[in-house]
């Protein structure tokens, strides 16, 4: 299985998750008296909608390249991480709007059943995000990364869920918007984890170098190609779960245009099988001197 059929069957894991638990947590915030879960069911129902935007993005990115495309589709990748983030941040605000409202407001202590709920939702989430995040650094999608912090935000909001309704219960009357609070500050923890998502995706649209790494192994194996003497400029840009590298090789400089020509031209082609994320590369002979 190719890295974006993992990614796609990964989002499909997380849809088929997210609804359950939307549906779970409504249900258990509403006949459980507990914003903080109604909350948690709101963020699970963008979640939903986010997922769906991810395998959009995982499947038109598998398009191939064309006349009008020439470096493929990939690119939309970290656009619709944006759109994932502007859902998180959507959330955030109705979760932290509505707390402030309830918090205004008198109501019943939450039902003590509810933390079982939230106990199998804080591990299945977990769980989740685990998961979601080893298949996006197996793929290097950045979406299905955005789709992991959206599994790790929603145990936070869980988290926060458990300690306020927790804090109600225990000390009682006086103490019924525990898990309002809860909500609010759970608010907090997601608007911050979408600045760690957005970032990442910012670099990759304006072609940050943060491959180090795979520019070591580049030079390395590089040198492994007959004719190769050193590498000199070396640029890598990301497109959806692919690499575009620009590479200098230095050569003989007493070698034929034509050697020089099938030395970039096995280099390229040697990359290419040796390092499966690497698509396109763009090879410039320098002469040694």
């Amino acid at each position: 299985m190719n890295n974006e059929q993992t990614a796609i069957r990964t989002t499909y894991f997380s849809i088929v998750g997210n609804t359950s638990l939307a549906l779970i947590k409504g249900l258990a915030g509403f006949f459980g008296n507990s914003y903080a879960l109604i909350a948690d069911a709101i963020e699970s129902t963008t979640d939903i909608f986010s997922s769906l935007l991810v395998l959009f993005g995982l499947k038109y990115a598998k398009r191939p390249a064309d006349e009008n495309h020439p470096y493929g589709h990939g690119k939309i990748e970290p656009l619709i991480t944006f759109l994932v983030v502007a859902f998180l941040v959507t959330s955030a605000t109705i979760i932290a709007y509505e707390s402030i409202q309830n918090i205004q407001t008198p109501h019943k202590v939450p039902k003590s059943w509810t933390l079982v709920v939230l106990g199998g939702i804080i591990v299945w989430k977990e769980i989740s995000f685990r998961i979601v995040l080893k298949k996006s650094k197996d793929t290097n999608s950045s979406s299905l990364k955005a789709d992991a912090w959206h599994h790790r935000s929603d145990a936070i909001t869980s988290i926060m869920a458990f300690i306020g309704i927790s804090i109600a219960l225990i000390f009682g009357k006086g103490y019924e918007t525990a898990d309002d609070w809860a909500a609010l500050l759970a608010s907090a923890f997601i608007l911050y984890n979408s600045y760690l998502i957005f970032r990442p995706a910012l670099g990759e649209i304006m072609d940050e170098h943060l491959y180090d790494d795979l520019l070591e192994e580049i030079r390395k194996e590089s040198l492994k190609v007959k004719g190769v003497i050193g590498t000199e400029k070396c640029f890598i840009r990301k497109s959806g779960m692919k690499y575009h590298v620009d590479l200098h090789a230095i050569v003989d400089g007493e070698i034929s245009v034509k050697e020089g020509h099938e030395i970039a031209h096995n280099l390229k082609s040697y990359l290419q099988k040796e390092l499966p994320n690497v698509a396109h590369v763009l090879i410039h002979i320098e002469p040694d001197n």
